[in-house]
């Protein structure tokens, strides 16, 4: 199962990013995986669960966009989607598609933050974003 590996990989490279630019957490991730890749979305977001505990990815949403493959005909110039499996003759010309345009894409196309001055106060112990705290009043 690559996808560990992939997810793996995908937390490592966010996480620099966040340590480099700032921010406190990541709430969403959006990847774009083209649907040639070889990348099975649902395995995807469980290996993401995995690597990403105990980061700043922890309990984040991962949004997987699906790219399309789609390919051009060497003899006639159309372009066609490929499917999946792949069929990469012409339907007009039924020469080979020889260029493939999309479809193999590995790409992180979104990373949302939250806002440094959403954190709770440390010293109030204050964290409305958490449900649990939000809904436990203390009695007495």
């Amino acid at each position: 199962m690559h996808e560990l590996s992939i997810a793996t990989a995908v937390v490592a490279q966010v996480e620099e990013a966040v340590r480099t630019n700032g921010g406190d957490r990541v709430l969403a991730l959006r990847l774009r995986i083209g649907e040639l890749a070889g990348v099975v979305p649902e395995a995807l977001r469980f290996s993401f669960g995995l690597a990403s505990e105990g980061t700043v990815l922890a309990g984040a949403r991962l949004e997987v966009e699906t790219v399309p493959g789609r390919a051009r005909c060497e003899g006639c110039g159309r372009e066609s989607d490929t499917g999946v499996p792949p069929m990469l003759w012409c339907v007009d010309c039924a020469r080979p598609l020889g260029e493939l345009l999309s479809g193999r894409e590995l790409e992180i196309a979104e990373v949302v933050l939250t806002d440094p001055s959403d954190a709770p106060d440390p010293v109030s112990g204050d964290d409305r974003d958490t449900p649990e705290e939000a809904t436990h009043v203390p009695s007495g």
